[in-house]
């Protein structure tokens, strides 16, 4: 199971008895938390993997659409692209495990594309930065995807 506190902005990979087999900090969403699509919120509540994408890409590999764009990101890249939304190297794409809280209608985790995904190395964690997505520095979400596979729980809380 992997467990995700938006208080601490911390990330932990649990094992059936809750024993912590790795811990990472992120970045949830600068909106704070929240179900509505549209929100740039991050999403509460139970959900799973439902795919996992980018195995072997290059970790800072850029994607986009859910597809490598056959960039590698770097400053330079970053300096041409300023309002772009980096994903790099790897994708957990969420699906919400609660009816008419965080699946279906307008509160769909999976409809809103939220993902724990890569981010460039010289974005903060701890900090909330994001557009509702879950993100990790680039070898941490290789690790991470190297532990995890679909249908795999993961509860993000507020506290």
């Amino acid at each position: 199971m992997i467990r995700i506190s938006l208080a601490q902005q911390h990330l932990w990979l649990e094992d059936a008895s809750g024993k912590v087999l790795a811990d990472y900090p992120v970045s949830t969403a600068l909106a704070g938390a929240g179900e509505q699509e549209g929100s740039g919120a991050t999403p509460r509540g139970w959900h799973r993997i439902r795919v996992c994408i980018g195995a072997g890409l290059n970790p800072r590999a850029v994607l986009r659409g859910r597809r490598p764009t056959g960039e590698i990101w770097t400053p330079e890249l970053a300096a041409n692209f300023p309002d772009r939304d980096w994903i790099l190297g790897r994708i957990l794409w969420l699906c919400g495990e609660e009816k008419g809280f965080n699946r279906g209608g307008s509160v769909d985790t999976q409809r809103r594309y939220i993902y724990l995904h890569g981010t460039p190395d010289d974005q903060p964690m701890g900090v909330p930065l994001s557009h509702g997505c879950i993100r990790l520095q680039p070898d941490a979400m290789v690790a991470l995807f190297e532990q995890v596979t679909p249908g795999i729980k993961v509860l993000i809380t507020e506290d």
